[in-house]
């Protein structure tokens, strides 16, 4: 991290969001994705990202929409660098205010677009980022999360039938059966010849099945499913050097490395921001 950058980084105790404050000017993500659905506001500079196939730019003003599972990376545009809010939020928050707002259960809602240029998106999630990073109480925090969620839900979404993500057809099933093994055994070493195997399918076939279905290679799938767990652990209270391990990563050394290139924060910070 250069002199000039900076993170700042909260989670809610009681609800599954976490936000980030942060100005990148050197700092390049590594492609990766998150479990949950997150919202990035551009407050200074523009920053480039890779994701659906295409090359984007969020200039100042602009919301990023990713859903979960969506693979992107991310690096400035201009050599001044980026300043931006991110917001991680719980698929299950989204679920049960859809529900609310129908009256009845309802699909999780596919934002169509990574890149929204709305002026009235930008003001509710620059509330909720400052509501829960800034001394808020409870209720206030939770009160700008439910409007701004159900704002971004209204102005930024369509209502799929089918996960955004999985194509239709034989390689759609083949990279969800891939994709189950890889949860649940992405601690252990496996191999190309171990998921064909389990998809009875040749390792090209499966390979060419999950890098198009979900825009990641199957291990560098597993290495998010390990950070995941990391993540999880720290938040627990589990100390760094051993979430680390637990996570299947060499070290602490290792897990922070892929932390920081995923996440843009190390290990430390995510865990002093509980």
């Amino acid at each position: 991290m250069t002199e000039h950058e900076w993170v700042q980084y909260r989670r809610m105790t009681d609800r599954p969001v976490e936000v980030m404050h942060a100005h990148f000017e050197r700092h390049v993500y590594d492609p990766h994705s998150h479990e949950t659905y997150s919202f990035g506001l551009t407050e200074f500079g523009a920053q480039t990202f890779h994701c659906r196939g295409a090359t984007r730019t969020s200039t100042a003003g602009m919301v990023m929409a990713f859903n979960p599972d969506e693979p992107h990376d991310g690096h400035s545009t201009t050599e001044l660098g980026f300043t931006y809010w991110i917001a991680h939020i719980g698929s299950e928050l989204i679920t049960d205010l859809l529900t609310d707002r129908a009256g009845r259960a309802t699909g999780l809602p596919l934002f169509a677009d990574p890149v929204l240029p709305d002026p009235l998106l930008s003001l509710a999630l620059g509330r909720l980022c400052a509501s829960l990073i800034g001394p808020a109480t409870e209720l206030a925090a939770d009160e700008a999360l439910a409007a701004s969620v159900a704002a971004l839900v209204q102005r930024g979404t369509t209502t799929p039938t089918k996960a955004s993500v999985v194509q239709s057809g034989s390689a759609a099933d083949i990279a969800r059966r891939v994709r189950a093994v890889l949860h649940d055994r992405y601690l252990d070493p496996i191999s190309m010849d171990d998921l064909a195997e389990a998809t009875e399918c040749s390792r090209f076939a499966m390979y060419r099945a999950f890098r198009a279905n979900y825009g990641l290679a199957p291990s560098e799938y597993q290495r998010l499913l390990r950070l995941r767990a990391a993540r999880r652990l720290i938040a627990a209270g589990q100390p760094i050097s051993e979430a680390a391990v637990a996570a299947g990563f060499a070290d602490q050394a290792h897990l922070t490395r892929w932390f920081r290139r995923c996440y843009g924060i190390t290990p430390g910070v995510y865990l002093a921001a509980g």
